[in-house]
């Protein structure tokens, strides 16, 4: 069957790590706020692309993803001290985002935007995790897709306008993300 990119996809569901001692609950999206996502473009994790994209609005689902098709192991040597004045505003430490357990946005030398959690902070350093949060873990999803259906021209022109810094939408400032991607409800994808 041909792979079919440009479907607009909008899920509600409740995330979970899944270890010896049961199911966790981690996330959980509101029918106000799914995870949307325009298919064939990277948002989403390739596995759970897969596992949606091809089901009609109105079906439910329930799967697991391995480590290894979720964000495989978590790894000790991405987890790094960095200079406190790298994250100075004026001059001055920016106290108000960089806090222990804080994550934050990143940039690194060739443009790439990424997230961090800040482990600790001292006089002189900052040691950030830069392993995805879910790490290590065996995902469950259980959910409901709301919407599945070819994205629109305008969908994917603001889609496209976003990756470039461009996009204008009043819900990009959104202050959650979803652990595997974000969406932000506004058409335009993702606020990463």
């Amino acid at each position: 069957m041909e792979e079919r990119r440009n479907k607009y996809i909008a899920v509600q569901y409740k995330l979970y790590t899944v270890d010896e001692k049961g199911e966790h609950l981690v996330e959980q999206t509101t029918p106000e706020r799914p995870f949307d996502f325009i298919s064939g473009f990277g948002f989403a994790l390739e596995a759970f692309e897969d596992k949606v994209k091809d089901l009609e609005k109105g079906k439910t689902f329930t799967f697991e993803l391995s480590k290894e098709e979720a964000y495989g192991d978590y790894e000790e040597e991405r987890v790094l001290d960095l200079d406190r004045e790298m994250f100075a505003v004026n001059g001055h430490f920016d106290h108000e985002h960089i806090y222990n357990g804080a994550v934050v946005p990143l940039q690194n030398e060739d443009g790439n935007h990424f997230y961090g959690r800040v482990l600790e902070v001292t006089e002189e350093k900052v040691k950030m995790d830069l392993n995805h949060p879910l790490a290590g873990e065996k995902l469950l999803f259980s959910g409901l897709v709301t919407e599945n259906r070819e994205a629109t021209k305008e969908e994917i022109q603001n889609l496209i306008n976003h990756l470039h810094g461009e996009c204008d939408c009043d819900e990009c400032n959104c202050d959650h993300h979803h652990e595997h991607g974000d969406g932000c409800g506004c058409g335009c994808g993702h606020c990463h």
